[in-house]
């Protein structure tokens, strides 16, 4: 399994020079925090805690404790590969909110076999050496509220990319998110442009580590790169509701849209697709919440040509108390793993200063 992976990132390394890639740092669309899974990610107009900076920035500026903190751990392939989360994010007295997020998503301890077999034509376990592939991303985020307009908030991430994979290759990126936030009474919109200058990722092949076995068996050397992932717009609305004085309901809707070709998604067309996410979270006394969420929504065509549609069901719980949020959700992570469902846990703490 570890030697088909290593092998597609290869792949990956030398499909296209200075190209547009459809899912080029797809490890930054995975998503964080397991409240976000559990409502569909449909999160963008209402998220306004430290996991803001990667779902809408702009979010951040909600927040009213001095100090914001979380962390997420999931696993994919059967635990072959880990995926990361954590964040941080302060209050600048009046200046506005700063948090930094870190993500790596990675598969560690690949037997290298290239030189499984010596000068002398002997296999030699010894010389099997351990390597990582991993993708990180460094987020710095900065957020505020509108001075002239009650209610708006605005805010950025600028994200600094590093993939790689051993000593054979290795990729530095750039861009930037932005977004935008606006609450009046119990309703709230948001939108988020992912990439908006579009990110780049430019990969450097060390070919001198496996160029001799490569020749030899007969496989194209990769190249030296550049992938380029276009910007895409995530819009959503919210609203909550006081039931009485025990239960609360919030509902939202949010709709990605994506402009680099057809994809499998509800709405597709040459010019852009959409995509849409929908999610509800049932609170008790502000403690304990209950929330349900739908989306990638696909459509699917079987070996008759016949069409048909998918769709990912999630689940999640959540406790709350004095600063210290747990939460939980059973989703299957945009079709990706192996089984069926998997579990998501991520805690949050927020305190202020003394």
């Amino acid at each position: 399994m570890k030697s088909s992976l290593i092998a597609f990132f290869l792949i990956l390394t030398s499909a296209a020079s200075g190209q547009v890639r459809k899912y080029a740092n797809s490890f930054l669309n995975i998503g964080v925090d397991a409240r976000a899974f559990a409502m569909g990610q449909a999160v963008v107009a209402q998220v306004s805690d430290v996991s803001a900076a990667y779902w809408n920035p702009a979010g951040l500026a909600r927040i009213t404790s001095d100090w914001d903190a979380a962390l997420m751990h999931a696993e994919y392939f059967a635990s072959i590969a880990q995926y990361d989360y954590a964040s941080v994010a302060t209050q600048l007295e009046g200046k506005g909110v700063l948090a930094v997020t870190f993500l790596r998503f990675g598969v560690d301890d690949i037997p290298n076999t290239s030189e499984l077999i010596d000068e002398n034509g002997n296999v030699d376990y010894n010389r099997i050496q351990l390597f990582s592939a991993a993708d990180q991303a460094l987020l710095i985020s900065y957020a505020r509220s509108s001075a002239s307009v009650e209610g708006l908030s605005y805010g950025g991430s600028a994200k600094l990319v590093y993939r790689y994979i051993g000593d054979f290759a290795d990729a530095y990126g750039f861009g930037f998110d932005l977004g935008l936030q606006y609450q009046r009474g119990r309703w709230a919109v948001g939108a988020i442009m992912r990439d908006a200058t579009s990110t780049f990722t430019a990969w450097s092949v060390e070919s001198g580590a496996f160029d001799e076995v490569f020749l030899q068996t007969g496989n194209e050397l990769p190249q030296n790169n550049v992938e380029w992932s276009l910007p895409r717009l995530i819009m959503g609305g919210s609203g909550i509701w006081e039931l009485d004085e025990r239960y609360s309901l919030r509902t939202s809707l949010d709709a990605e849209f994506t402009f680099d070709g057809r994809r499998n998604t509800l709405v597709s067309s040459d010019f852009g697709n959409v995509d849409p996410r929908l999610g509800a979270e049932l609170g008790y006394k502000g403690f304990a919440f209950f929330r349900m969420g739908v989306g990638n929504i696909n459509r699917t065509l079987d070996l008759n040509g016949d069409r048909s549609y998918s769709w990912q069901p999630n689940l999640g719980i959540g406790f709350r108390y004095q600063g210290i949020q747990l939460d939980y959700a059973l989703t299957d992570i945009g079709d990706r793993s192996a089984a069926l469902y998997s579990n998501l846990f991520s805690l949050r703490y927020n305190w202020s200063r003394q």
